[in-house]
């Protein structure tokens, strides 16, 4: 398995290994003890899985707050997404930082957005499936989100704005200058 910290430590870019031959490939996408040593440690007690049919569509920038943060494992089982993880916490040396990773059904890699950070993505590609582990179960009255195009975040997202799928609640998201103390680092 490869592991590979980006710019941001806590946010980890994990690639299980694949196994195939001429009938198609095996991988193991979640083992727990070789997670564990990768640095994510906390159990997972919630899968969620969406489906996007164009390119364009964003989703987010998503969090829960406390007693229902989530730390999200998010891969992409088919098509392309670029993948965002903003640290919303405040007092750390990161806080309103980001960071972004394609996830591919090419590429197999995956995600990991601690607690504590925002969550976004955008298709890359038509008829996209993206699944992921969460740490904590959906909690309507905790959910809260940030505008993706936020200036004071400035996302290098990689389609124009013109292309852009939004859900109503999406667009009307507030700006990261919202966010006051909804975690502590």
């Amino acid at each position: 398995m490869k592991v590979t910290r980006l710019d941001i430590p806590d946010v980890i870019l994990v690639t299980p290994p694949k196994f195939g031959d001429a009938r198609g490939f095996f991988s193991e996408t979640y083992n727990a003890a070789r997670y564990e040593e990768a640095g994510i440690t906390l159990p997972f007690v919630q899968d969620n899985q969406s489906l996007s049919r164009q390119k364009g569509v964003v989703r987010g920038l998503h969090c829960q707050l406390a007693p229902y943060e989530q730390g999200k494992l998010v891969r992409c089982t088919q098509g392309a997404i670029w993948d965002v993880a903003v640290d919303a916490r405040s007092g750390s040396p990161t806080y309103g930082k980001w960071v972004g990773a394609e996830l591919s059904e090419e590429n197999w890699s995956q995600l990991w957005v601690p607690p504590g950070f925002l969550h976004g993505f955008m298709t890359l590609t038509d008829h996209v499936m993206v699944q992921y582990k969460c740490t904590s179960v959906y909690d309507k009255a905790s959910e809260r989100a940030v505008i993706w195009n936020c200036p004071h975040l400035g996302i290098k997202w990689p389609l124009p704005t013109s292309d852009i799928v939004l859900s109503e609640k999406d667009r009307e998201a507030p700006h990261f200058t919202e966010v006051k103390n909804w975690f502590k680092y």
